[in-house]
């Protein structure tokens, strides 16, 4: 069964060998930083202090197939949740695990009354993204986020 598991100890390491291809590079961190960053969470001087959490998305034989991470930070007006990463190793693309992730946070998102609103941003030559995006719910604002397109998904 897929599943969705925390990052330890014992997979960091395979979780950080994870790679997308060539021509994503730009569309995503690596798993390495991402990590790396969650052990410190984000510091926003408007909205305070957002916690990382990072996870790894594993197939039914138990292999590492790809990361996702996101924050949260309930005093925060604009959104309560932003998902940073989320990326499907090369050689496991296109078997549904990015949608699997999407939907594994999202449900956990919505079981928690604090968070009403979710945001992501993507690159906007990510089309493969996008599509995901908007197909579960997510609606560009038209605003960017450094040089990427920020969605929201209003969950209340």
């Amino acid at each position: 069964m897929t599943e969705v598991r925390p990052i330890t100890t014992d997979n960091w390491q395979e979780l950080a060998n994870l790679k997308v291809r060539e021509d994503q590079k730009h569309f995503v961190a690596s798993n390495l930083r991402s990590i790396a960053e969650a052990q410190f969470g984000y510091d926003d001087p408007q909205d305070g202090h957002w916690d990382m959490h990072p996870f790894g998305i594993y197939n039914d034989q138990g292999t590492p197939v790809g990361f996702l991470m996101y924050c949260d930070n309930f005093a925060a007006p604009k959104m309560q949740v932003f998902i940073i990463r989320l990326m499907v190793d090369q050689h496991y693309q296109g078997h549904g695990y990015g949608r699997f992730g999407m939907n594994w946070m999202l449900e956990c998102f919505r079981n928690n009354d604090q968070i009403k609103d979710v945001g992501i941003s993507y690159e906007p030559d990510n089309d493969v993204g996008r599509k995901l995006y908007a197909s579960l719910g997510f609606v560009e604002t038209g605003d960017m986020m450094g040089d990427e397109v920020f969605a929201i998904l209003r969950l209340r």
